[in-house]
C-alpha cells in the first residue's frame, strides 16, 4: 500500500469512527502508558512483598477520597501545570528549556522576597505584584539561553542544564544570606515568612492558585492556536529555514519563545511561594521544573493537556505517602511510576506497536532544531 493509499485509509476510518475515534486517537497513547507504567510498578511492589491493588486503592483514596485530598492533590498539582506549560510552550518552537526547575527556583525566590519586603499592601495589588515579580525572574533567567543560542549557537539544552546550578547556588545564598529569617533560635536557611497580603488564599478548601493555573493554561493555548505569535512559533518549530523563508524573524522567536517559557516556571514558583509554601526555603521546590518535562509529553505537548497530566502526578505525590504507610511501599515506587510514563511516552512507537496504531506524519514531535542551529 502506498503512502497515499495509508493516508486515504485513516481519513476514512477517522470518518467512520467520527469525534470519539479521534479523541481516542489523540489519547490513546498516553492512556496506555500510563496503563503500563502501574502495571510494571505493581508488579514491582509485588515482588518486593506489598500488595499493588491495596497500594493504589490507598492512593487514590489519599488523592480523590474527601475535600482534603483534592486539595493536597491540586496544591501538587499547580506547580507542576506551570512548569508543564513552560516546557510546551518551548517545545512548540523546536526548543528543549530543561532550566525549568532554574526559572522556578528564581520565580519562587523573588516571589517570596516581594511577599515579605513590601508591607501595608491591599491583598489586590500584592498578590499579583508577587506574581509578577516571580514571572519576570523567571523570564529574566529564560531570556538567557534564548539570547545564547541566537547570538552564539550555544545549545538550550546545555546552557539551561547549567543555568539550573547556576540558580540552585544564587537561591541557596540568598536564603542562607541577605534575604535570610533573623531569628535566634532559626538556624535553617530560608526567608521570613511572606506577609498575609501577599498569600494566595483557598477556596472552599481548595487552592485558588490551581484555578489561575487553568486560566493561563487556557491562555497558553489560545496564544499558540489563535494568534500569529503562535504561528510563527509554531512555523519555527516545524521548519526554522521555511520560517526564515516566510519572512519569519527565527531569531526573535526564540527568544520571545524562551522568555515566556521561562515566565511560566517562574509563574509556577511564585504559585509554590504564595499559594503553598509560605516563604522560600530550599528543598521544597525540588524536582518541580523537571517533573514538567513529564507532564509536558504525558500531556501531548498540549497546554489543556498538562492540566490533566499534572493532576495525575499531583495525585501520584498527594497519595504516595498514604500508600507507603497503608501497604508499606518504599516512596521511590512512585518516582519508578513517573519515570515509566515519561519512558513510554517517549518510546510511543513502542506503545502504538502494542495497541496497533499507526503513527502518522503530523504525529511526530520535534524536541529541538539542532546542535548549533
Amino acid at each position: 500500500m502506498t503512502k497515499e493509499n495509508k493516508k486515504k485509509d485513516d481519513q476514512i476510518k477517522e470518518r467512520s469512527f467520527g469525534i470519539v475515534g479521534v479523541i481516542w486517537k489523540k489519547i490513546s497513547v498516553p492512556l496506555t502508558s500510563i496503563f503500563l507504567a502501574l502495571f510494571i510498578g505493581g508488579l514491582i511492589m509485588a515482588i518486593s512483598g506489598s500488595d499493588p491493588f491495596e497500594a493504589y486503592g490507598a492512593l487514590f483514596q489519599s488523592a480523590f477520597g474527601d475535600i482534603n485530598g483534592w486539595g493536597r492533590t491540586l496544591e501538587k498539582a499547580t506547580p507542576l501545570i506551570f512548569s508543564g506549560l513552560a516546557v510546551t510552550f518551548a517545545f512548540k518552537a523546536g526548543l528543549f528549556n530543561i532550566g525549568t526547575q532554574g526559572q522556578l527556583l528564581m520565580g519562587a525566590i523573588t516571589s517570596a522576597y516581594l511577599g515579605f519586603a513590601i508591607t501595608g499592601l491591599p491583598a489586590i495589588i500584592h498578590i499579583p505584584l508577587a506574581l509578577l515579580g516571580g514571572a519576570l525572574a523567571g523570564a529574566l533567567f529564560g531570556s538567557i539561553p534564548g539570547l545564547l543560542k541566537t547570538r552564539t549557537g550555544a545549545h538550550e539544552v546545555i546552557t539551561t542544564i547549567m543555568l539550573n546550578y547556576v540558580a540552585i547556588n544564587i537561591t541557596d545564598y540568598l536564603s542562607n544570606g541577605p534575604l535570610k529569617e533573623v531569628s535566634s533560635s532559626d538556624v535553617v536557611a530560608r526567608t521570613p515568612p511572606i506577609e498575609a497580603s501577599a498569600e494566595i488564599p483557598q477556596v472552599a478548601g481548595l487552592p485558588l492558585g490551581f484555578f489561575i493555573a487553568i486560566i493561563f493554561a487556557v491562555f497558553v493555548w489560545w496564544i499558540l492556536e489563535k494568534t500569529t505569535l503562535g504561528f510563527e512559533i509554531r512555523t519555527a518549530g516545524l521548519s526554522g529555514t521555511a520560517a526564515k523563508y516566510a519572512g519569519i524573524k527565527v531569531t526573535a522567536i526564540i527568544v520571545i519563545t524562551m522568555v515566556i517559557s521561562g515566565a511560566l516556571a517562574g509563574l509556577g514558583g511564585a504559585v509554590e511561594t504564595q499559594g503553598i509554601v509560605g516563604r522560600y526555603q530550599p528543598g521544597f521546590n525540588t524536582g518541580l521544573g523537571f517533573d514538567g518535562i513529564t507532564v509536558a509529553l504525558l500531556g501531548k505537548v498540549h497546554p489543556i493537556g498538562n492540566i490533566f497530566s499534572a493532576l495525575l502526578i499531583g495525585s501520584m505525590k498527594a497519595g504516595g505517602a498514604k500508600m507507603q504507610f497503608v501497604a508499606d511501599v518504599t516512596p521511590e515506587i512512585t518516582n519508578v511510576v513517573q519515570a515509566l510514563m515519561l519512558f513510554f511516552v517517549a518510546a510511543d512507537r513502542v506503545v502504538r506497536w502494542i495497541i496497533r496504531q499507526r503513527e502518522t506524519d503530523d504525529e511526530g514531535l520535534t524536541l529541538t532544531t539542532g546542535w548549533g542551529n
